[in-house]
């Protein structure tokens, strides 16, 4: 219940609080202007009690604060403890989706452009995400062929005798062949900025002008690469969308909700053009709608992505000001937030609304489409449950070595990613798949059983055997009945897949084209991808650790730094003395030692 001893103590000053329960895990992060006025209030809560408040209530232990001189502190420190600990009551910006974002290496002395699906804070520009992989494709293409950046991979460039292919098709100004203008190259990749950050209007002006200066100069070549720049970047502008006669920066927010659920619509509008957009879905939050869509204000924006000079809003936010105070402060120029009554804004702000909309129907679609399988599933499996947890185990390993247990998890029919575990295998040596099962099984189990968090159903990698080896393990720890249990084999190469089923002789068959057979194999195959990708790190690992281990002097953080400066051991085994002297913590007696040592 919700403690209220510590009340006499809290100040009333500005601050953030957090709920924990009984074992200290964070429930709930919030800030207020008046801590105690603020914790008080929910002393005195009073609601059903499937009120999601109130049963949130009934789980705190302990409530932690911290103090902050300002409510824009609070603001900040509240957003950093939400993205930190993911408390299970907060709102959380996730869109279930693992987007592509455009990576522009600028903090490398020879920038290159790609695709990642991650952001660090490595100094680097990132651009996106982009909702639909394909046109963040499209958009690399363009950049590729209109910019001639480096394609080599790594952070620095590697000095070759013969450039590649890329110099000669001219897509590469040849910065390995020292042939690259630094100054030529560094233009180039500030119009590729200009481009992701939607400034093709601006940039094609500016490319019209040095046309123009390259063809007054009679550098009819240079002016021809030019026009052609033009041509591809005006094609681009057609298929954008205007937005509105103006050339401003926007992000558009909408917002909808149905029932005690909530969606919210982002639209970005550069320039006038809308470049994009992201949804994001939130199930059941406890706050109102104007502290809901503070929050995922605060959330969304930090120094890695960085608000547009206008934000235009549905309705009025808690702390508007002081979130305009810090948006400013993230863009270095005057940020408004604004609620729109007239004009194209509104028109944009209905956009944004019917998209948000639009993400209910794409839930309930999917629903339909759940509950439908679903169904199939209990009656062609004979399972005993709705199986909307699902979970499936691979072993893998070489020959015995590097041995890991990999398990997928995937709920309502969607891969829940959050849920995925790698497990090294502790307590088997050699080759011994069952016996590598069998650990895994009673590790994850065991926590399932403490945590009251079992599957629904527990697919098995494997026929009859693996099958068995899970039964003994359910058996052992008295969660047979618990749950479901299927092992699904694909025996011999010309028959197809094989489904078994605990007591049951002969195994149920169903057609290649069945939708239940291709859900289960798709949890398998990721089951495979996932173990697969963790073991292939640990033997890289294994791997550079051999190469480097055996030369003396070389330890932990000597082998960080080459790996960090010169990229592989490959790339070390092929260095010269110059080039590891020249790594940070390196000096010339260890240089020549790692020189001696691959050379000799």
């Amino acid at each position: 219940m919700f403690p209220t001893d510590f009340l006499k103590t809290v100040p009333k000053t500005p601050g953030v609080y957090m709920m924990l329960d009984k074992q200290l895990r964070v429930l709930y992060v919030g800030k207020a202007k008046n801590l105690k006025n603020r914790l008080t209030s929910y002393s005195r809560f009073s609601g059903t009690d499937h009120n999601k408040t109130t049963v949130m209530l009934t789980k705190v232990c302990k409530v932690d604060t911290l103090l902050t001189n300002t409510e824009k502190e609070a603001l900040l420190l509240e957003a950093s403890l939400i993205k930190k600990h993911k408390p299970k009551y907060n709102i959380l910006l996730r869109d279930d989706k693992n987007y592509p974002l455009i990576k522009v290496t600028v903090q490398d002395t020879w920038p290159r452009v790609h695709m990642t699906r991650r952001r660090t804070k490595d100094g680097a520009r990132y651009f996106g995400p982009y909702s639909s992989s394909s046109s963040m494709w499209a958009t690399l293409r363009l950049l590729s062929n209109m910019f001639p950046l480096r394609k080599c991979k790594g952070n620095k460039v590697r000095p070759r005798k013969r450039p590649c292919l890329n110099l000669q098709m001219g897509k590469c100004l040849g910065p390995c062949v020292d042939l690259a203008d630094p100054i030529l190259y560094m233009d180039q990749v500030q119009k590729v900025i200009m481009v992701l950050e939607g400034k093709n209007r601006t940039l094609v002006q500016d490319l019209k002008q040095e046309m123009e200066r390259a063809s007054q100069a009679l550098l009819f070549e240079r002016a021809a690469e030019l026009r052609d720049q033009i041509a591809a970047l005006s094609k681009t502008l057609e298929k954008q969308i205007i937005a509105s006669s103006h050339f401003k920066n926007q992000d558009v927010y909408g917002y909808g909700r149905q029932g005690t659920s909530v969606a919210i619509a982002l639209i970005f509008v550069r320039e006038g053009l809308i470049t994009g957009s992201r949804n994001f879905f939130i199930n059941d939050p406890v706050e109102n709608d104007t502290t809901i869509l503070s929050q995922a204000l605060s959330q969304y924006y930090d120094s890695e992505t960085i608000p547009a000079k206008e934000i235009l809003l549905p309705f009025p936010v808690e702390d508007l000001t002081i979130l305009e105070e810090h948006f400013t402060e993230l863009l270095g120029t005057k940020v408004s937030l604004n609620v729109p009554q007239r004009g194209d804004k509104v028109q944009l702000l209905q956009m944004a609304n019917s998209n948000a909309a639009h993400v209910f129907d794409e839930k309930e679609k999917k629903e339909r489409s759940w509950q439908g399988l679903a169904s199939s599933m209990e009656k062609l499996l004979h399972l005993e449950h709705i199986p909307d947890h699902i979970e499936c185990l691979d072993i893998s390993n070489t020959s015995g070595k590097q041995a890991v247990g990999s398990l997928v998890c995937f709920k309502r029919g969607e891969a829940a990613k959050n849920m995925f575990r790698h497990y090294k295998i502790k307590t088997v040596d050699g080759p011994d798949d069952y016996a590598m099962m069998k650990e895994v099984l009673e590790r994850r189990f065991i926590r399932g059983i403490n945590e009251n968090n079992l599957p629904d159903l527990f697919v098995v990698d494997g026929g009859r055997g693996q099958l068995g080896m899970a039964m003994h393990v359910a058996d052992k720890l008295g969660i047979r009945d618990e749950l479901d249990w299927v092992g699904i084999a694909k025996e011999k190469q010309s028959e197809g897949e094989k489904l078994y089923k605990p007591g049951r002789k002969n195994p149920i068959l169903l057609k290649g084209h069945n939708p239940v057979l291709l859900y289960l194999m798709r949890i398998r195959d990721e089951s495979h991808r996932f173990g697969v990708t963790f073991h292939r790190k640990l033997r890289a690992k294994v791997s550079i650790a051999s190469g480097l281990d055996q030369i003396p002097g070389i330890g932990r953080d000597r082998k960080e730094k080459l790996l960090k400066h010169l990229g592989s051991v490959k790339r070390i085994r092929k260095a010269s003395l110059t080039e590891l002297q020249a790594v940070p913590g390196i000096g010339r007696s260890t240089a020549a030692t790692i020189y001696n040592h691959f050379n000799t």
